[in-house]
């Protein structure tokens, strides 16, 4: 049985677009080769952390909602520590609650984008 999961992580900010697209993709194909179906896929570009990271005071967030089977979650965040690019990151299994707020989220984004 496969759970929703939401997962935010920030990249470092001394990443080139080109690099930045890369390193979302390679998460983005990580999901998909792992039989993840991803639901959501948002770029917040950059944005100021509320402390310092590694001396960094930006970073991209990238977020992902995805279904996954949950032995998966451990590889995804291997992974992310494996990988000097990503600064911090977050992942959790969504309740019935946070799915319902979520697609609600993305009805009023997809309104606004109209």
């Amino acid at each position: 049985m496969a759970n929703q999961y939401e997962t935010v992580f920030i990249l470092t900010p001394v990443l080139s677009d080109e690099q930045l697209k890369e390193a979302v993709e390679k998460y983005r194909e990580l999901l998909k080769e792992n039989g993840c179906t991803i639901i959501n896929d948002e770029m917040w570009g950059l944005r100021k952390l509320a402390y310092p990271i590694k001396k960094k005071s930006t970073g991209f967030y990238q977020l992902f909602e995805f279904q996954a089977d949950p032995s998966f979650i451990d590889k995804l965040e291997l992974t992310f520590r494996r990988d000097e690019r990503v600064m911090r990151f977050l992942t959790f299994r969504m309740d019935k609650n946070a799915i319902e707020y979520s697609i609600k989220r993305r009805e009023k984004l997809a309104a606004k984008a109209k």
